[in-house]
């Protein structure tokens, strides 16, 4: 039986690592440390377990399951479609992708320019750049082969680089915490951890590197696996360095420029480090950096995006839509999405990634333990997703109503009842409550010769 060498295992490694670590990973640690001040260790270590931990543990869900299809048909055919659509939708043309263009003019623009024009160089960076990804997008294997052997190890160098400085410099007085970071930093860094959408990505990337693997001539299926748990725990590894040198890099930061968690963002945070440590000329070559990486993941995103829906919807209405019709729907609405701003595209997705998050934690963790439960309770997969979708997505209603400036009361009310709901944490009890409840159906259904028709 095959194995790779060392050396191969590597190279899978940081393909893997590659796949996760884009412009959005680089922003959300800092933001972390400048908010949490001299309380960074434990907001960190939340953090990175829901960053890193569930995302790698997704990764092995999935490659155990045969595909994202095959863990979620588990449930209905009809979910996995749906889940399929709200997630590929959430990694792309609603949030990922607008946040590229948005994060890269805060990084490269706007030190750059005066305040009062900031808006109108919004609307024509943006129209610019997403122009750019849409000729790019017809031909995306050219800008990977050339930007993807520069930008992942010039991006760690420049991490590496923030990192030694910070060190240098020291942290003096940290910051006392600040905005939602000022209680519970654990529970919160736990939280923010959602905002780098991994875990949700994982759910796909699973099975690209199962392929990648097999591809190389392995084709035993327990190997496979192997292998792919090794390149996860290296890409586990590495982020989990990463993310913990710029908590660091946000805490020194914050420490020297003091923040306005309401309005600023992870962006302002490095921006206002590179300006006091490099002057213009840092801020420039950070911006540059973001600009080519944000170009790229922008460019990847769409085309994943497009080939989707291409795949699912071929005809709609009776028409049929070629994939330059979705690739052209998905730029426009991204332009359209990208000028409400970097710090309102975050506020909005943390309630989606909120209600989106609990479903893929349980269908993580039932895959996981799949021969002890799902293999002999067959119903315990439906009945724990429905659970948790129904206070994961009133909560996300409730939330998204206080975004924009309204409140529902009694729902947030009935919410509060469930245990560990202030900490956003209330799914958990309808979990363990729908695992009993699949359990029990599996049985009464065994008992009864019904059939598991899901």
């Amino acid at each position: 039986m095959r194995k790779f060498k060392a050396r191969q295992r590597l190279v899978m490694t940081f393909t893997f690592f590659s796949m996760f670590f884009g412009a959005g990973n680089l922003i959300f640690p800092p933001f972390v440390g400048a908010q949490a001040g001299g309380s960074t260790m434990p907001a960190a270590i939340g953090f990175i377990v829901s960053a890193v931990g569930l995302p790698i543990l997704g990764v092995m869900a999935v490659t155990f399951s045969g595909g994202f299809d095959g863990l979620t048909k588990r449930v209905s055919p009809g979910f996995a479609l749906l889940l399929g659509m709200a997630i590929i939708l959430t990694i792309g043309p609603c949030f990922a992708i607008p946040r590229t263009a948005t994060t890269s003019f805060e990084m490269m623009v706007v030190p750059l320019i005066p305040t009062d024009t900031v808006r109108f160089s919004q609307l024509l960076y943006s129209l610019i750049f997403f122009s750019l990804s849409f000729l790019f997008a017809q031909h995306p294997e050219k800008l990977s082969k050339v930007l993807g052997r520069f930008m992942g190890p010039l991006l760690l160098i420049f991490i590496a680089v923030l990192f030694i400085v910070c060190l240098v410099h020291g942290v003096g007085t940290p910051s006392t915490p600040m905005g939602d970071y000022e209680t519970d930093q654990m529970a919160r860094g736990f939280l923010d951890g959602y905002q780098t959408m991994d875990l949700l990505a994982a759910l796909y990337f699973g099975i690209v590197i199962s392929a990648n693997i097999r591809e190389q001539n392995i084709d035993d299926e327990r190997q496979v696996q192997m292998e792919t748990a090794y390149a996860g725990l290296g890409t586990g590894v590495l982020l989990i360095v990463i993310y913990g040198a710029l908590s660091y890099v946000g805490m020194v930061s914050g420490s020297i420029s003091r923040i306005d968690p309401k309005t600023d963002t992870g962006a302002t945070v490095l921006t206002n480090l590179t300006t006091a440590m490099f002057g213009t000329e840092g801020t420039i070559f950070l911006g540059l950096v973001f600009v080519i990486a944000c170009l790229n993941v922008c460019t990847g995103l769409i085309c994943t995006c497009a080939s989707y829906f291409h795949m699912k919807f071929p005809v709609v209405a009776g028409r049929r839509i070629g994939y330059r019709t979705w690739q052209m729907l998905f730029t426009v609405f991204s332009f359209i999405v990208s000028n409400a701003g970097l710090s309102l595209i975050i506020k909005v997705s943390v309630p989606v990634l909120s209600a989106l998050y609990p479903i893929a934690i349980v269908l993580v963790l039932l895959a996981l333990t799949h021969r002890i439960l799902g293999s002999r309770f067959s119903r315990i997969y439906v009945w724990t997703v429905t659970l948790v979708a129904i206070p994961s997505f009133t909560g996300c209603i409730s939330s998204l109503v206080v975004v924009f400036g309204g409140s529902i009361p009694w729902l947030d009310a009935l919410l509060n009842l469930l245990p560990l709901q202030n900490y956003q944490l209330g799914w958990m009890t309808p979990a363990m409550m729908g695992m009993v409840c699949g359990v029990a159906d599996s049985l009464i259904r065994r008992s009864t010769g019904t059939p598991a028709v899901r």
